[in-house]
């Protein structure tokens, strides 16, 4: 039987590899600081050491790129999640190793400044799809949407107010760095993903003023002290969103793809 706990996964594994192997103090605590954050990772997100898929890893990995996590530290942390699942697989923990078949990333690959129309275009149509609920879907179409059809910075979209994009305007006021206005057009499908957004909210704010609780203020609400989506999250989920459109998560950053509409 595995472990209950993941802290027992990692420990366990580490006395291992120090009485099997020999490793190092050091390589034992990189192992430690490695597996903890991908554990403490899974955990927040529901999910059990003993039967995540490889899909979870995967996600994690863009959870790490998104974090600004460098190449070597993402290899890294792949290398001791796969010795993990290895040591799992032959204690009989698991009947696989979920890490075994995921390429790490690449050295010295040069990503593209901009991706193509047809690689945005399939950034927008995944955005579609991607969420475990039809409000989360709802959010995704309306986050990306925005972004590539304005040019707007993920800062700008986070602290983007409600009260700026009602009435279905042709044009968007933004605040940007330094507290400067400018007005940003909004495209037809732009005005259509923020409409469906907004119904959304105005139900969701209808039952908040019944029960009498404050309504959100932002268009991209959140429970943190700023009321609203993190630079962080929104990242976390457009690199997700471009795996899920087979594009390289890490070539997919807001300016990169607003150059090509």
């Amino acid at each position: 039987m595995p472990p209950a706990s993941p802290d027992r996964w990692i420990s366990t594994f580490l006395q291992a590899i120090a009485a099997e192997a020999d490793a190092a103090r050091n390589t034992r605590l990189a192992y430690g600081r490695d597996l903890k954050d991908f554990a403490d990772w899974a955990t927040s997100r529901g999910l059990d050491l003993a039967t995540l898929g490889r899909g979870a890893v995967e996600d994690y990995l863009v959870f790490c790129d998104a974090q600004g996590l460098s190449k070597s530290t993402r290899a890294r942390r792949l290398s001791s999640i796969r010795q993990l699942y290895r040591f799992a697989f032959d204690e009989g923990w698991r009947t696989d190793n979920p890490a075994l078949r995921i390429s790490g990333p690449g050295r010295g690959q040069r990503l593209p400044e901009t991706l193509s129309e047809d690689q945005v275009n399939g950034l927008l149509a995944a955005a579609r799809d991607h969420g475990r609920t039809p409000a989360e879907r709802l959010r995704s179409t309306a986050m990306v949407e925005l972004l590539y059809a304005t040019g707007l910075r993920v800062s700008e979209l986070c602290a983007l107010p409600l009260a700026a994009v009602r009435g279905d305007p042709k044009m968007a006021l933004v605040k940007g760095k330094g507290g400067k206005e400018r007005m940003v057009p909004l495209s037809p499908p732009a005005r259509a993903a923020l409409a469906a957004w907004l119904a959304h909210l105005d139900s969701e704010a209808a039952k908040l003023r019944a029960a009498g609780k404050p309504v959100p203020k932002h268009l991209f609400p959140a429970r943190g002290k700023d009321g609203h989506w993190t630079r962080q999250q929104v990242f976390v989920t457009l690199k997700s969103i471009a795996a899920r459109a087979g594009i390289d998560p890490a070539a997919v950053t807001p300016p990169a793809a607003a150059a090509a509409r």
